[in-house]
Formats: structure tokens, sequence, C-alpha cells
């Protein structure tokens, strides 16, 4: 493992691998959690399911612990943009439920995240999650050896803005991974193509675009973790952590590698 200047961490082959290892284990939670969510449970419940498929699956949570953080998934509700805490809340019939989780597998993290309805949405709720996610596509097709963070930036920026009167939450970053959960560089929402640092041969990243269908100004709740809008509206979470090969891009968090969607896109695969 090499770092770079600005203490950014370059992965081996083999250390990319058992990133991969850890990412299949937050796809497969991720998977099982969008299965299980329903109303009348609470998120206390549901991240204890995801903490038993963690553990059940030879990995320990990143989030459980970290810097005091007191759960294995951050699940954010409605107007919850990001670091919603399980607890007693009980979901209901419409509810729009964010889910971010993390893994450790062999010192190596993965960490993703899916927004998921429960029951029928309004349209424009629907469409937002629709949008959000085709967005984090639109980032990661943009990630190419030699090309930019501020190329991903800029293709999620670009993506919400032409499909509506988005609010893309600005506080709040995709960022590197690896030996830790959050490394550098930052990963915006928002961007210059052609800035930022340069995307090389064992980067890995969390690109994560959080989008609400009101004005992206937020608040953090007493708990000091809970972000809300600050306008009551209602916010998506989507993430996948990612890297590029010589071959191309390589989502270590889906459970094909990415390669459906970036194949769809026109975009090289560059999983193994």
């Amino acid at each position: 493992m090499a770092l770079l200047r600005r203490g950014v961490e370059l992965k081996t082959p083999g250390q990319l691998d058992a990133m991969r290892r850890a990412g299949l284990v937050v796809g497969r939670t991720l998977a099982a959690l969008s299965d299980t969510v329903r109303p009348g449970m609470t998120t206390a419940a549901l991240d204890a399911v995801a903490e038993e498929l963690i553990r059940a699956d030879g990995a320990t949570p990143s989030f459980l612990g970290y810097q005091g953080f007191p759960a294995s998934t951050c699940i954010s509700v409605n107007d919850e943009v990001v670091h919603g805490i399980p607890g007693p809340r009980v979901l209901g019939e419409g509810d729009v439920v964010s889910i971010d989780c993390g893994a450790i597998v062999d010192g190596y993290h993965g960490d993703a995240a899916v927004t998921v309805t429960l029951g029928e949405v309004r349209r424009e709720v629907a469409e937002l999650l629709r949008v959000t996610e085709d967005a984090l596509w639109a980032g990661i097709g943009a990630a190419r050896l030699g090309g930019r963070i501020g190329d991903v930036s800029h293709a999620v920026e670009s993506h919400v803005r032409g499909a509506g009167a988005y609010g893309i939450v600005e506080d709040f970053t995709g960022h590197g991974i690896g030996t830790a959960m959050h490394q550098p560089p930052d990963v915006p929402n928002l961007g210059r193509p052609g800035k930022g640092l340069r995307i090389t041969e064992g980067l890995a990243i969390a690109i994560e675009p959080m989008v609400v269908l009101g004005d992206q100004a937020n608040d953090t709740l007493d708990d000091d973790w809970t972000v809300v809008t600050r306008d009551g509206s209602t916010a998506a979470h989507f993430e996948h952590t990612v890297t590029v090969t010589p071959d191309g891009v390589w989502v270590l968090t889906a459970l094909d590698g990415g390669r459906d969607r970036l194949e769809r896109a026109g975009i090289a695969y560059g999983g193994r």
C-alpha cells in the first residue's frame, strides 16, 4: 500500500480484493435489509438484523462505535438526510427509509447506502429516488484513470440539475476509503470537471449523492448525528464504494461489481 501526498491511500490488487470482500458483505446486507424493512418495524429492529447479518458473514460493522456512534447502520427517515440513529421509531406506510451500512473485512472497509419506500408514495418522491440513484451511477461512470475527482462531482451535479429543481446537499460529501472508513479525498456532489485529485490505480472512493425535494439547507439534531432538511422536505441517499482498474470501473459494493449498469451505459467494467 502506498500513500500519496495529503494522506491518500492507494491499495494493491490484493488489498482491493479485501475491499471487495467487505463490499460484498455490505451489498448482501443492504439487499436483505431492503427486503426485510416494513411498516410496523422499528429502526432499532432493522439495525439488529443488519448487525447479525454482518457478523454472520465474517465481518465487523464499520459504524458501531465510530466516533461514538451507537449502532451498526445509519437509518434516516423522510426528512432525515443522513446519520439517523436507529431506535424506537416505528416505520409506517409511505415512509422513505435510507439505510447506510459499512463492514470491515481483513482491516478494509466497504460502505454503501440505499433508499427504499414503504408502500405507496407520491410520484415526486419516487422520482426523487430514481434521480438520486441515477446520479450516483452518473458519478460512477465518470470515474477514469487519469481523470479527476471533479469529473465525478460534476457528473453527479449535472445529472441532478438536468432532472429538475432538486436540492443537492453540499455540507456532506463522499470520501476516500480503505483501512479507514473516511479518508482523503473528499468527493463532493457538486464540482467542476478537470479539478481535484487525479484518479489513480489503487484509489478507492465512496460516491454518495444526497438529494432533497426542497432546499438543501440542513440542521443536525440534538443527538449530534441526525441531519434533517431545514424545510422538512424529503431526502434520498445512495452510495457505492468504487475503484478504477486498468480494465475499467469496479463497484466494490455492488453484488455484480456494477457490471450490468456500467455495460448498459457503454462503460468498461473493471472487476475481477
